[in-house]
């Protein structure tokens, strides 16, 4: 288990050290070439490699630490039924709306990401769906006491909840990562949402919800043991890759998805946090069974 640990931990390490380096090259490298030039030749091949592989090796890196921390705390067959429906099922939508312009609208994919399968879709984009997905599940999950006190409404109010902690990054991401310098995606027709169109954000919230709801009927009879269950690996992700976004964001000038973001995203994911570390900090009361002891009668006769 330690060595599971271990190899989580520098997964989630380097996945936040390859968003701040990507930062670095978009935002300074990019529009001042002159810095590559000024660095010494140790520092110029990093940052080289770097901005020719960074946006690859941050979403492999995010994805093999949050399915390390997923195998770790929820156990193999449920880091798998979350992977494989999060993966496919996100993908199949990527694939349509590159094609068909639903349900996300029409746009494509530049180059940056990684290998695209069927030439439209980057192989790294379905990991993002994955890790970002399935932080969001697992602390709205746990925030609410799903398998605690489980009920039809509290697994619907999960799944509504991790689909839009999952949306709530897009807001911040989108309008910066398709109108940067270095744009990754563009729209072929920009939309009324800082270059987005609304139905982007529906289809984001309709991906995130049927892939956790195959998730949630997958770990139906398998539910999350919650005393002292970790939270604060995804609200780390989370916040990570919000904090990515949002410096990406404001420095293009966005700062309305910013505070979407914060109001719709952060603030949820913090309180759900507080809520679920405090719930499996807390074990379950047990309520004392009464015993009844029944004494039968003895006659006993005297000769």
């Amino acid at each position: 288990m330690r060595q599971l640990v271990i190899a989580e931990r520098v997964c989630l390490i380097g996945h936040i050290v390859s968003m701040v380096f990507g930062l670095v090259g978009i935002l300074l490298v990019i529009p001042n070439p002159e810095i590559i030039s000024s660095l010494s030749e140790v520092g110029e091949q990093a940052m080289q490699m770097s901005m020719a592989g960074g946006g690859v090796v941050y979403m492999i890196l995010g994805a093999a630490g949050v399915f390390l921390y997923a195998y770790r705390t929820l156990g193999l067959g449920r880091a798998l039924a979350f992977l494989l429906p999060s993966v496919l099922i996100s993908l199949t939508s990527e694939l349509l709306g590159t094609s068909t312009g639903f349900p996300f609208g029409h746009y494509s994919y530049l180059s940056g990401l990684g290998y695209k399968i069927a030439g439209l879709v980057p192989f790294t984009i379905p990991l993002s769906w994955f890790y970002l997905g399935c932080v969001a599940y697992v602390l709205a999950r746990v925030g609410l006491e799903v398998d605690r006190k489980p009920s039809l409404l509290r697994h619907i109010g999960a799944i509504g909840l991790g689909a839009l902690l999952l949306t709530s990054w897009d807001f911040v991401l989108d309008p910066a990562m398709s109108q940067t310098s270095l744009p990754f995606w563009y729209w072929h027709k920009p939309g009324a949402f800082f270059g987005m169109p609304y139905q982007n954000f529906v289809g984001w919230m309709g991906t995130g919800m049927v892939f956790m709801s195959v998730a949630a009927l997958l770990w139906k009879n398998n539910p999350i043991k919650l005393e002292r269950f970790p939270l604060t690996v995804p609200l780390i992700v989370y916040l990570g890759n919000f904090g990515f976004a949002t410096v990406m964001s404001l420095a293009a000038g966005f700062s309305i998805p910013v505070l979407l973001g914060l109001v719709l995203g952060v603030t949820p994911a913090v309180v759900l946090w507080l809520k679920g570390s405090s719930a499996s900090a807390t074990p379950l009361a047990v309520e004392p069974v009464a015993k009844e002891v029944s004494v039968a009668s003895v006659k006993v006769a005297l000769k």
